[in-house]
């Protein structure tokens, strides 16, 4: 099915409601992939998609790192932190919206807030870099539960980690083609619930296994020497940050239809019900179950010597769950992707589903899941990668950019609360998110005697 291209009066009226430049408001990125269609239900799936993701199965292995108190400190403030930097940086946008000049990417926020330079030269690449991280971590993470179901059901299997990898880039194959982010809301919805669902189970299994006969002794101490303590505390800072981290917040909002105030507010306000319930409850009982011995995703503390701790379907259902909502997430930090390849190669003025738009389309869409895949099944200890992406790319996206935005934007008294408490978050957050990098940068030093290219991890 076709869609009709905007007439004159429709194309106006983007002018006046959303505002961007005419250049920026008629490229083929805004027309095809961001469409301001959605309400705040749908700004609600996307952005739950976006931030409650497996990596939250990572949460009690970064409280294992940093101790009871210091651990759900950081996860209550780096939640508290998240919250209000999403609300600052929707605020930004709402403002400009009204103003006549609508913003739909974080780098087009960068451009008109700190000048050109910051657009071109630091938050575009770092987010094309962050959602690209995403993108090969997820289907690696796919693969790795499909191995994990397949060794359930055949556990002297031959098959390689790097075959389940590529299955899984055949499905991403398939769902890079969805045209745009607003088609997504109804995965998004599906991927919601299974989230709820896959932390439900996982909640359960740590409780269970800790209160059964083959719990493992509960030792909460940190293990290591001093060095080695703090330089893990910052790992599981970077860890957290990167649980938390959207990247995406202006291209979510772009997906909402005019008038846009007070929307994202309420999207986040479903957004974070969902981590309340999912965060806390994985972070804590996998925690409680397991202590220090708790592993890097908690799924794997599950298995000991190949055996598994709870029922074989259990397993079987929380992989299957997670594999599902894993498609989901990947697709979602797709879209700036997408949003890139369509404003290169597409025309605006054709149809969207014209033989002109669809086979660039359907190439630059197929190349980028490939080439996503191949990096996958190569590298499968993305993860420590990943981590240093969080570090550099999460951080100064969520946590330190709305601020300066708001202040940029707002211009706050210097004698007030506002501007000082915003100030501080910033300077903080870059000196957590400098040592969380080096602190990522170490970890792969001392893993890379273990690395090696297509293992089978």
């Amino acid at each position: 099915m076709g869609t009709l291209l905007p007439t004159s009066v429709e194309l106006s009226e983007i002018d006046s409601e959303e505002g961007p430049s005419s250049s920026e408001q008629l490229d083929a990125g805004a027309l095809f992939v961001l469409k301001s269609r959605g309400s705040w239900l749908h700004c609600g799936y996307h952005l739950t998609t976006s931030i409650v993701a497996p990596a939250l199965l990572s949460l009690p292995y970064a409280l294992s790192l940093m101790g009871w108190f210091p651990g759900v400190l950081c996860l209550t403030l780096a939640a508290l932190i998240t919250f209000y930097s999403y609300n600052l940086l929707s605020l930004v946008l709402e403002h400009h919206a009204q103003i006549g000049r609508r913003q739909l990417r974080f780098r087009v926020m960068a451009e008109d807030i700190l000048g050109p330079a910051w657009g071109r030269y630091f938050v575009g690449p770092i987010q094309f870099g962050v959602c690209y991280g995403a993108v090969i971590a997820c289907i690696l993470l796919g693969g790795q539960s499909l191995k994990f179901i397949y060794l359930l059901s055949t556990p002297k299997g031959s098959m390689q980690l790097y075959e389940f990898v590529s299955i899984f880039g055949i499905l991403m194959l398939i769902l890079a083609q969805i045209p745009s982010f607003h088609s997504l809301r109804h995965i998004n919805l599906v991927s919601l619930v299974l989230a709820l669902a896959y932390s439900a189970c996982t909640t359960a299994g740590s409780v269970h296994i800790g209160n059964s006969k083959n719990a493992p002794p509960k030792d909460y101490s940190i293990i290591g020497a001093m060095q080695n303590r703090v330089f893990g505390a910052f790992n599981a800072i970077s860890i957290i940050a990167t649980t938390y981290g959207n990247g995406i917040i202006p291209e979510i909002q772009a997906t909402v239809a005019p008038p846009v105030e007070g929307k994202m507010f309420k999207g986040l306000l479903v957004c974070y019900a969902v981590i309340i319930m999912t965060f806390f409850s994985v972070a804590i009982s996998g925690y409680w179950a397991f202590g220090n011995q708790t592993k890097g995703v908690i799924l794997t503390n599950f298995m000991v010597d190949e055996k598994p701790l709870l029922p074989t379907w259990v397993l079987l259902m929380i992989n299957v769950l997670t594999l599902l909502q894993v498609a989901a997430v990947s697709v979602v930090y797709l879209q700036p992707t997408n949003d890139v390849f369509e404003r290169k190669f597409a025309d605006a003025k054709s149809d969207q589903f014209s033989i002109r738009n669809v086979v660039p389309r359907l190439v630059s869409r197929s190349l980028s899941v490939i080439i996503a895949t191949a990096i996958a099944a190569m590298f499968p200890f993305f993860g420590d990668i990943n981590a240093v992406i969080g570090a550099f790319g999460f951080i100064p996206l969520d946590f330190i950019l709305p601020v300066i935005f708001y202040n940029v934007t707002f211009k706050p008294s210097k004698k007030g609360l506002m501007f000082w408490g915003n100030a501080s978050i910033a300077i903080i957050c870059s000196a957590v998110g400098v040592l969380g990098a080096i602190s990522s940068i170490r970890q792969i030093i001392l893993d890379a005697s273990t690395y090696s290219l297509f293992a089978n991890v």
